[in-house]
């Protein structure tokens, strides 16, 4: 594991908003703030050769997982600054014939984000945080999607998921809550190891991971299992 050295603030600023929810104490969000630094740091320091090995495992452990099957509903994020790379995913669920889709925001003020199909050789733009998104009006419920690969800062043994502050990903799953024995779609967090703390305070908003793969292998949260 990375050391720990004094926290610097990131210097992208793409999802670094935090969300006031009635359930969430303004202390918990000046604690959650400090998290996001530390772990940005953490990182960001991970070194350039460990990095690029750890990628090529975390790739590894899931094109031999059961998660990029042909006509499976992928949702999958581009990855920007120091997040684990997705391009070579990417190529895999296109190689394999799995049905790609990827986050658009529709509505900044209220935080609402979509899953747009695969441009595939079409059109891309930037959002207004940097983030790369498919040029389409056309999008599909999160709850139809097989499997979300979704973004991570943080994580914990017990699932939950520290993401950015925005809240567009516990908002997008937000139905997670009313439906908790729905299978589908499994949540996979794709981070480095050194990502993972021992314990996150979780809140009646957040919505878990079900599965993490990380340069370590797959570890699968409750009793999800493998099914996506």
């Amino acid at each position: 594991m990375v050391p720990l050295v004094a926290p610097v603030e990131s210097n992208a600023p793409h999802r670094h908003l935090r969300v006031a929810l009635p359930d969430f104490p303004e202390d918990a969000a000046v604690v959650r703030f400090n998290l996001r630094r530390t772990l940005r740091l953490r990182r960001a320091s991970v070194p350039s050769a460990a990095r690029t090995a750890a990628v090529q495992r975390i790739t590894r452990h899931i094109a031999t997982s059961d998660w990029l099957r042909s006509g499976l509903t992928v949702g999958l994020y581009t990855a920007l600054a120091d997040e684990v790379p997705t391009a070579a995913l990417m190529r895999m669920a296109r190689q394999r014939r799995c049905l790609l889709f990827f986050p658009r925001i529709i509505d900044y003020r209220q935080r609402r984000m979509v899953f747009a199909p695969d441009p595939a050789n079409g059109r891309w733009c930037r959002n207004r945080y940097g983030i790369p998104e498919p040029v389409t009006h056309h999008a599909v419920p999160a709850y139809s999607l097989g499997i979300v690969f979704v973004p991570v800062l943080g994580f914990d043994a017990g699932g939950t998921r520290l993401g950015y502050g925005g809240g567009y990903y516990d908002r997008a799953f937000a139905f997670r809550h009313l439906w908790p024995s729905r299978d589908r779609p499994l949540l996979a967090g794709i981070a480095f190891g050194c990502q993972q703390l021992p314990h996150i305070d979780r809140y009646a908003h957040d919505v878990a991971l079900d599965a993490v793969v990380t340069e370590d292998g797959i570890t699968y949260f409750k009793s999800r299992g493998s099914r996506a």
